[in-house]
């Protein structure tokens, strides 16, 4: 058994659409009945855009399975000798047994074509809609401006839809005018509602025909209501040019308008099964819509758990055993912002180093070699190899906790570019672990994470690294270090509280869900287990 991907182009003037109908012929119909006849089997394709009647496509994607032996991009071929000719396969190949074209992430785009001139052209009635009113391109652009971005597209579906959220994401939407009097309306998206596309150029007409102004598209977004928006157009002008599939997941996915603004992070996704979403604002009455979105988003792309934060001070609208759609939340740990004074090696006293050395020796059972041996830090090479050594160093070491950041080599690049700085670890010359800082404008160097290697933890080297970045802060005149810490990490607050680190004030409160009700809750806390860390859960937002 083998499953072929199909992508699919069609005249759709003499096919009720897509989908098998009981009162007409479908695009669907004719690709099972064909394909069954060609490999001697039943076949039934499942497609990934449902076109209704009368829509075109130049690239709908389908797949179905099979036992034939036939190779898959032959099949192409083979199909199209059978096929009318107004069904025409582009191409054909394998994918997983699991690929199923409804189930990916993807960027669809249609175009909407009206023919805009005194009088028809009779070759152009079958694919574009006639309109003979002068039409302003540049209003019509204007207008498209308020669709773009992440929107409540409720005013244009049609009311008979039955999806639960009308939250979509249009990337683009242009509005251009060619040389044959024909006005192309294209627009890519995460996703469509029933009959968006033909209600969004509807409304676009009337603002190019002078019955609306353009800043009336954006009264009737925030109307919701199907009666506020322009009428649906004809099918014919309408043609879904393609589909493009996610290769690999965002790191980060970001929806951002009047009513709402967040940050899904998903880095954590395939490594570690975690998604954190963080709510930067959002309407009251948006809320709880909002999370429950974006949370079942993280899941359909991978996390077993999410966790959610709100930014929002006094809000507090995030509570452990309330629901978000499928999902119930826990408490999972809250941040605290902890900072020291920076004591120059000048200032050191003979108390502190008797300190350092009780901790060392009495409480982390530091060998006599390491007691009298240092953590250094040594810049992060240029390499690819070596950053991508240092990225799994560090990525292990922090596997287990919650809201750590994952890095990889193109992350690290970025970070850089933004002032961030990378280190190895090194206890004499033995290489301890792994350390991101970054120098802040106000004279602070803020500690993003820090980690022992496994090897070497119980060994007292969390004060000795501690002591190695106050140097380092030292050294650049900084006055003041800082870093982040959960509240349930007692190890790692105990530690920093002893080298001289206050709680200067709360940081986010986390909650957490799971993929499936009842599964493992373990990764809702931030235990040290011999780990010294400094993390910044709020990096990706």
């Amino acid at each position: 058994m083998k499953r072929v991907k199909l992508v699919v182009a069609y005249d759709g003037t003499n096919y009720h659409g897509w989908q098998l109908q009981n009162n007409g012929v479908s695009i669907e119909e004719v690709l099972n009945r064909t394909l069954t006849e060609l490999l001697g089997e039943p076949i039934a394709v499942t497609g990934a855009s449902r076109t209704d009647s009368g829509v075109h496509a130049m690239g709908n994607v389908a797949v179905f399975d099979t036992e034939n032996r036939m190779p898959a991009d032959k099949i192409s071929y083979a199909l199209n000798q059978r096929l009318p000719e107004d069904i025409r396969i582009q191409s054909s190949c394998q994918v997983p047994d699991d690929w199923h074209p409804r189930k990916q992430n993807c960027r669809k785009t249609y175009e909407y074509r009206i023919l805009n001139r005194k009088m028809e052209m009779p070759v152009s009635r079958l694919y574009t809609y006639f309109c003979y009113f002068p039409i302003d391109v540049e209003k019509m652009r204007q207008a498209a401006s308020y669709l773009v971005g992440e929107h409540d597209f409720k005013s244009f579906c049609t009311v008979r839809t039955q999806v639960e959220d009308t939250v979509r994401t249009i990337y683009s939407l242009t509005v251009e005018r060619g040389t044959d009097d024909v006005i192309t309306i294209r627009v890519s998206g995460s996703g469509f509602l029933y009959n968006m596309v033909r209600i969004l150029a509807g409304t676009l007409l009337r603002v190019g025909t002078g019955l609306y102004p353009p800043e009336k598209v954006e009264e009737i977004l925030d109307a919701r209501n199907r009666q506020a928006a322009g009428p649906t157009l004809p099918a014919r002008g309408l043609t879904l040019i393609g589909l493009d599939y996610e290769e690999a997941l965002w790191p980060e996915i970001r929806g951002e308008n009047k009513y709402w603004s967040y940050c899904l992070v998903q880095r954590e996704i395939l490594p570690k099964g975690k998604a954190y979403l963080i709510v930067n604002r959002c309407q009251d009455g948006e809320f709880s819509r909002l999370v429950a979105r974006v949370m079942h988003q993280a899941v359909r792309n991978g996390a077993r758990q999410v966790f959610a934060a709100d930014r929002e001070q006094g809000k507090e609208r995030l509570q452990a055993g309330q629901t978000y759609g499928y999902y119930s939340i826990r408490e999972s740990c809250r941040f605290w912002h902890m900072e020291k004074t920076v004591v120059s090696a000048a200032e050191e006293t003979a108390g502190s180093a008797a300190e350092e050395t009780a901790d060392s020796a009495a409480e982390m059972g530091t060998s006599e070699k390491n007691a009298a041996a240092e953590i250094t830090l040594r810049p992060l090479g240029k390499t690819d190899e070596e950053r991508a050594r240092w990225c799994h160093t560090l990525n292990e070491i922090f596997y287990a906790v919650p809201n750590s950041a994952t890095y990889d080599v193109e992350l690290v690049a970025e970070e850089e570019k933004e002032g961030n700085s990378f280190y190895w670890l090194y206890l004499g010359e033995e290489q301890a672990g792994a350390a991101a800082l970054s120098i802040q404008e106000e004279g602070i160097l803020e500690l993003d994470m820090i980690g022992i290697c496994g090897s070497l933890q119980g060994q007292g080297l969390g004060w000795k690294t501690l002591k190695a970045c106050e140097k380092l802060a030292a050294a650049e005149g900084l006055k003041q270090m800082t870093l982040l810490v959960a509240d349930t990490n007692l190890a790692a607050v105990k530690l920093y509280e002893r080298y001289g680190f206050r709680r200067a004030r709360q940081g986010l409160q986390w909650f957490a869900a799971d993929a499936e009700a009842g599964g493992d809750t373990a990764g809702g806390t931030c235990e040290m287990h011999g780990k010294m860390h400094a993390q910044n859960p709020e990096k990706s937002a």
